[in-house]
């Protein structure tokens, strides 16, 4: 699977003595990694409420020594370790954000070393490896080529629409990215998988279930909507699919109800078979409105549909550079590296821009995610810095080791 020069690349990088000093420093940090993760996990970061977490974490990246630290508009943190100049940008990161609702107890618990708490994986992990990827990289003494943007992003989960990536991509030019999310280090996500999500809402007069029957309602057209959606056919490959996850609507059992409303979810890993599904989808959900006024042969009855989530199905070669650098980086700390299946992630976006990007996992065990009953096992866990450090190297480059792998394809300041 690797070519000649990755193979090189990293055949040299594993050989440097540098690195080989390095890994053992980040094997000895272990520790200083899960004092992070415990730390952060307990600042809560819920959608759209990210703030305090972001601070936080911006106080940790000036401490480590990034140049140019700063949160953006949309609430991103993140600085720049300056290369030597003239070599590829490489932005690094995690997201801040949490599934949790406010209110939702992050306390840590260890019991028998594994540590529990809502977020401690996912991706509060990923933090604290991005932290301890700087430490490595001071403590290496190595200079590289390109430049690395190191942070973290927001609105990665659920109704968050990747706003996060969206918003460092237009205003930031960069030639990689590398996305640290997920519990498997060996895991090498490179396929996007795309989405649109709908909050559809009925809306009528309603009125009382005996004396104003003949009135259309609300949940029966909810209803209608709802029955057909579950008769449709997507494709297995391309993988296409959908669901109704929340149905809200009425007031009381003789009542017809004034509004309800579902959230959908559609997802397929083909951008023509998501669009395909979208406009059968919005033509239920018309005739849904329309069949319920019919019924009672009136025009009441309303649709309101908004989409509040659009992340792009992207793709890229199975042996694109970055792919086969994190391949090889896996490799060199003995690990069993595999591609992935499409996902939702920060890669995504830019991988949409046709900006070479993956999402790698992190170290240790992890489960439970998106629970109240989420769980994180340290072991081992540092094995996932290492090659993280180590994918960062080659793909921009070390002064007198070897080139960058990652090609310049940004116009850079």
């Amino acid at each position: 699977m690797l070519s000649p020069k990755v193979r090189d690349t990293y055949e040299k990088l594993v050989a440097d003595e540098r690195v080989n000093r390095t890994y053992k420093f980040i094997e000895s940090d272990h520790e200083n990694t899960v004092s992070e993760q415990i730390q952060l996990t307990e600042i809560p970061a819920p959608p759209f409420q990210e703030e305090i977490r972001a601070q936080d974490f911006k106080k940790r990246l000036q401490r480590l020594g990034l140049k140019d630290v700063k949160m953006d508009k949309e609430g991103n943190v993140f600085g720049v370790r300056p290369g030597i100049g003239n070599g590829p940008k490489l932005f690094v990161s995690a997201h801040l954000d949490t599934v949790f609702p406010e209110g939702t107890d992050t306390t840590v618990t260890d019991k028998g070393g594994k540590l529990y708490a809502p977020g401690i994986g996912d991706d509060t992990r990923g933090l604290a490896e991005v932290l301890a990827i700087i430490r490595a990289l001071n403590a290496s003494s190595i200079s590289t080529i390109g430049d690395i943007i190191i942070g973290g992003t927001v609105g990665e989960e659920g109704a968050g629409d990747l706003r996060g990536v969206k918003a460092f991509f237009q205003e930031n030019m960069v030639d990689g990215y590398i996305s640290i999310d997920g519990p498997n280090m060996n895991v090498i996500t490179y396929l996007g998988t795309g989405s649109y999500r709908y909050q559809i809402t009925y809306k009528g007069s309603g009125g009382h279930s005996f004396a104003d029957f003949g009135s259309p309602s609300a949940t029966h057209g909810l209803g209608r909507a709802i029955a057909a959606i579950a008769q449709l056919e997507t494709k297995a490959n391309p993988k296409t699919t959908f669901t109704v996850g929340e149905v809200l609507g009425g007031t009381s059992v003789n009542a017809i109800a004034q509004e309800a409303s579902m959230l959908v979810d559609l997802r397929s890993n083909d951008q023509q078979e998501l669009d395909k599904l979208d406009k059968a989808f919005l033509e239920i959900v018309r005739n849904a409105c329309d069949e319920e006024n019919k019924r009672w042969k009136s025009e009441d009855l309303t649709v309101e549909m908004e989409r509040f989530g659009n992340r792009p199905p992207a793709s890229q070669p199975s042996d694109a550079v970055i792919v086969q650098a994190a391949w090889a980086a896996i490799e060199s700390v003995d690990g069993d590296p595999r591609l992935g299946q499409p996902s939702s992630t920060d890669a995504n976006y830019p991988m949409s821009l046709e900006i070479p990007a993956i999402t790698t996992g992190t170290g240790g065990n992890a489960g439970g995610a998106h629970t109240l009953e989420e769980w994180y096992d340290p072991t081992d866990g540092h094995r996932a810095i290492q090659k993280s450090f180590t994918l960062i190297l080659g793909l921009v480059g070390v002064k007198d080791v070897c080139e960058p792998l990652l090609p310049v394809i940004a116009k850079n300041d």
